[in-house]
């Protein structure tokens, strides 16, 4: 405390003026005395010289008034020559300054003491950094609201020029008979119920970022919620010639969780796994204990996701395959939704793909 109240402004300036209040008392005595060796030693016409000058300043001012004269000339020189290290920092504070004021944040004030200037220095460099990701973070957020008003545009457009496209058809009368009609209405249909889909998905998305969304939390066993949503699959699998192999513990695995969201990130799991793993035949959903979490794997052996691509799945609007998306009716808000909700849970969600298989795994805490 004592050693740390001796780096204070205020305490160096106290020194400061210590110091240079010495050096002038100093100062004057040496010129007296110099004066004088010069008056007694010195030349005849130096002295001499001196004589007259002095007597001169004796008589008309005063002896007092010219050593106070000389001391505070000797005191003024003496502060601005030990205040100029000082005085240069400030320069350069002020000089960093002017230039973040301008929009260069990369500019760092080099932190010499521990003073207060000291602590300027580092808290200008602390406010230039955090202006610097301040700034970087809504240039990010700027670019993604832009990037997502071009995706939710072209999404919505699509379909939309499909609907469009047939019921101006059907309104123009231009089909040939009523089975004609009805496929142009059915497309519309599909089309309509694919706009509703990414309307949806698009809400339910803002939610989740925007932390909108509320969790209502219970316990729920996983093994028996992850089993009827299996169950409730198996149509749709029997249709497309797949099958869900279950790898279950016998035991309970529970965890505190809201259902019907966590239901939802599951579904989307399964639909994909359906959609890109037709040709594996095969969808394996597994759970497990692990280091207290519980971990969920759902497998499918379709076609494998590109290594350049697997880093993104979980981006909004991210798609793998364009084009197969849009046949499976893909929004690209699935996976992002599925992490945010994840994430809300405590949880984390991650994908794996080879040659051989896919799989994403999902691990929550479980409820001792």
């Amino acid at each position: 405390m004592i050693n740390n109240l001796f780096y204070r402004l205020r305490w160096k300036l106290l020194l400061l003026f210590v110091i240079s209040l010495i050096l002038s008392l100093l100062g004057v005595l040496f010129l007296f005395v110099a004066a004088q060796l010069l008056l007694e030693y010195g030349p005849s016409v130096i002295g001499d010289l001196f004589r007259g000058l002095f007597r001169s300043l004796y008589y008309s001012v005063g002896a007092l008034p010219v050593a106070l004269l000389t001391g505070v000339i000797l005191f003024i020189g003496f502060v601005v020559l030990l205040s100029h290290r000082s005085i240069r920092y400030l320069g350069q504070i002020t000089k960093a300054v002017q230039q973040i004021s301008s929009g260069d944040f990369d500019v760092r004030i080099p932190v010499r003491s521990r003073d207060e200037l000291g602590e300027l220095g580092e808290n200008i460099n602390r406010m230039a950094q955090q202006l610097k990701v301040s700034i970087e973070e809504e240039r990010r957020a700027e670019r993604t609201k832009n990037e997502l008003i071009t995706s939710v545009s072209h999404d919505l457009r699509t379909p939309l020029t499909s609907i469009n496209g047939y019921l101006g058809l059907v309104e123009q009368d231009r089909y040939r008979d009523e089975v004609e009609l009805r496929y142009y209405v059915n497309i519309a249909y599909d089309k309509a119920q694919r706009l509703t889909g990414l309307i949806n998905d698009l809400f339910e998305y803002a939610r989740a970022s925007g932390g909108g969304m509320k969790l209502k939390p219970s316990q729920i066993n996983l093994v028996e919620m992850l089993g009827q949503v299996a169950a409730h699959f198996r149509l749709q699998l029997e249709r497309v010639g797949m099958e869900c192999r279950l790898f279950f513990p016998e035991e309970k695995i529970i965890i505190t969780a809201d259902g019907d969201k966590l239901v939802r990130v599951f579904e989307n799991l399964f639909i994909n796994a359906m959609n890109y793993g037709k040709d594996g035949k095969y969808i394996d959903l597994k759970v497990m204990r692990d280091n207290g979490d519980s971990v969920v794997h759902v497998i499918n052996y379709g076609d494998p996701i590109p290594n350049t691509d697997l880093p993104h799945i979980f981006d909004r609007f991210y798609r793998v395959e364009k084009s197969r998306a849009e046949e499976t009716g893909g929004s690209g808000l699935g996976l992002a939704i599925a992490k945010t909700v994840v994430e809300l849970h405590g949880g984390t969600i991650a994908a794996d793909s080879d040659q051989l298989r896919t799989q994403f795994e999902i691990r929550l805490p479980i409820t001792e």
